[in-house]
């Protein structure tokens, strides 16, 4: 007797490319903190001495950044002009993000507002934010 499945092969490869697809379009990335999306993208570190962010943010100008460290908030704010595409061209994929954005970033209690320092390279802006003299590690002398 010859078997007949009663959903076709097709079925479920379709439902499964359909299941990828749904995953990349969301592009969501899960984090102790909920489910994480956002322009640009970010780098959060530290070391006994700093706390480090580092925004990729490639082709915007410096100027139009703005940093700013509030109440333990750091919040980058910026935006990215769109690219001017030709009148006849026709757009088939546009990834590149364009329109404001903001980042915000919950700084630990023990950093020194006043002794943040940022700059921009290579589409790299790196923010370090030293913690207070108190904070950090000591090495005690036995007499």
């Amino acid at each position: 007797m010859l078997y007949r499945s009663l959903f076709p092969r097709e079925m479920f490869a379709d439902l499964d490319r359909l299941q990828r697809e749904m995953q990349q379009a969301f592009d969501i990335s899960p984090s102790i903190r909920g489910l994480t999306r956002g322009f640009p993208a970010l780098n959060v570190g530290g070391t006994p001495k700093s706390v480090d962010v580092y925004a990729f943010a490639p082709g915007i100008d410096p100027a139009s950044l703005e940093v700013q460290i509030e109440k333990g908030v750091l919040t980058i704010a910026g935006e990215r002009k769109p690219e001017a595409v030709p009148e006849k061209a026709s757009v088939h994929i546009d990834e590149r993000y364009a329109g404001r954005f903001r980042r915000v970033v919950t700084l630990p209690d023990d950093v020194d507002a006043n002794a943040a320092r940022a700059s921009y390279r290579d589409g790299v802006l790196h923010i370090g934010i030293a913690r207070k003299e108190a904070a950090q590690p000591r090495r005690i002398a036995i007499q």
